[in-house]
């Protein structure tokens, strides 16, 4: 399963993951440019307004020619191929059959309207259904996932969560050729820097004998396997676990497990700390400190009043924030250093609060107990554009309108909140666009 919105590592550059993030695979079209429309013969009416048509793939005035330009372009990059160590035999396994893919151009493109509320995203990722399967897996599989968490200090759960939010266990790893997805984006030119360093880097996995060109298979972005790595990625973190003499995250489940542990502690996993809890935040809690920024000890917060939603102690950790992912309305929760590790993954809160509590449910533990506040409309990117040109506006900076509401959107947010007296959450929201003029 894709992510809601772009991942760091996993995906390309905001993954994937988001993300990742948070967060999500389409079918490819046939590889076919549309021919150019003659001129017309009389001229347009004085009156019409000529509309600006974007072109998303490199123009070419016939089929022909824009083969001839994607075949230019392959040629060009074999020769820095070879420079790189890239063999002959390699290349032309890889490369003499690549084909142009449409389809992955325009879900590159493609910047959707709506986006889904995180309850939304946390119904489908940690559903009822999903937490049945997860826990069929361990029971199946549990010597080898036990064996993968002890070597690596990773919870056997949160290597299952993971694998359950990014394939559904295997079932879904995408079928689109890895290689010819990147020379594709590579040729396109919006991100040629990184296709390209993610094409040479699926070249020398191809070279190493991992696997066969035609089973490098994974998303339209080019993340591949069961826990869908980049190529870069598996070169820095994949790991033959069942001694085969191959990183297969394709097809062995010792090899995904490893390779996904490996991912994490070399991201800065903690061995034995808990990503966190469900908390509860005491009245007249200032909002302002609900920020990833603002990091304390789960001690500290209990003497502010922070408490578990269970009324357990707070886990012992040196370095949480407060998390509202639905804002003052919704559920709160503390995090710490191995939630943010996670996040390395796949850049998208919403993705990582579905693998954590997606493992805190294969572990037996409980749901989510606050109610979200389901009657909350989304911002689409349109409106999220008009709340952050408004607030600009109104000198309350929320950096380059983009539709996309990170920090700087948030600390907007806040500012225009507080001069409100409203919760300073920095949540957006339509009721705060609607009072914008």
């Amino acid at each position: 399963m894709q992510s809601l919105f772009k991942p760091t590592l996993f995906s390309p550059p905001a993954r994937c993951r988001l993300a990742l993030s948070v967060l999500v695979i389409a079918a490819l079209a046939a590889c076919k440019a549309a021919p150019l429309a003659e001129k017309p013969q009389t001229p347009p009416p004085a009156a019409a307004i000529p509309i600006p048509i974007p072109s998303p793939v490199p123009v070419a005035s016939s089929e022909d020619e824009h083969s001839q330009k994607f075949a230019h372009w392959i040629d060009a990059f074999k020769t820095t191929a070879r420079a790189a160590g890239i063999g002959k035999a390699t290349l032309n396994s890889a490369l003499d059959t690549v084909r142009f893919l449409p389809r992955v151009i325009e879900l590159d493109r493609a910047q959707p309207e709506f986006t889904r509320n995180v309850w939304d995203y946390l119904d489908s990722a940690v559903s009822s259904l999903r937490v049945s399967r997860g826990q069929e897996k361990l029971a199946q599989l549990r010597p080898q996932l036990d064996a993968v968490a002890a070597r690596y200090g990773v919870p056997t759960e949160v290597l299952v969560a993971i694998w359950g939010v990014e394939s559904n266990f295997g079932t879904h790893v995408g079928d689109v050729s890895a290689i010819d997805a990147l020379a594709t984006l590579g040729f396109e030119g919006r991100r040629e820097e990184w296709a390209r360093g993610q094409l040479l880097a699926a070249l020398k996995i191809l070279q190493s004998g991992d696997i066969a060109r035609e089973q490098m298979v994974g998303s339209w972005a080019g993340a591949m396997g069961q826990t869908q790595f980049l190529p870069s990625a598996f070169l820095a973190y994949a790991v033959d676990a069942d001694g085969d003499g191959k990183r297969d995250i394709w097809g062995s489940v010792p090899d995904v497990m490893a390779s996904t542990a490996n991912f994490l502690v070399q991201s800065g996993w903690q061995a034995g700390q808990p990503w966190g809890t469900e908390v509860r935040l005491p009245t007249g809690f200032d909002y302002t400190h609900a920020d990833a920024a603002v990091r304390r000890s789960t001690e500290a917060w209990a003497t502010e009043g922070v408490q578990t939603a269970d009324g357990a102690p707070l886990p012992a950790l040196a370095d949480s924030a407060i998390l509202l992912p639905a804002g003052a309305r919704g559920p709160a929760f503390v995090v710490g250093p191995n939630f943010r590790t996670i996040l390395r993954y796949n850049n998208a809160t919403s993705y990582a609060l579905a693998v954590t509590l997606l493992a805190q449910r294969l572990a037996n533990g409980p749901a989510v107990r606050a109610p979200w506040p389901r009657d909350m409309q989304a911002l689409t990117r349109s409106q999220m554009v008009a709340l952050q040109t408004a607030l600009n506006a109104q000198g309350f900076s929320t950096g380059t309108p983009d539709g996309i509401a990170g920090p700087a959107t948030q600390r907007g947010v806040r500012q225009y909140q507080s001069s409100l007296g409203l919760p300073a959450d920095g949540y957006p929201t339509l009721d705060l666009l609607q009072r914008l003029p």
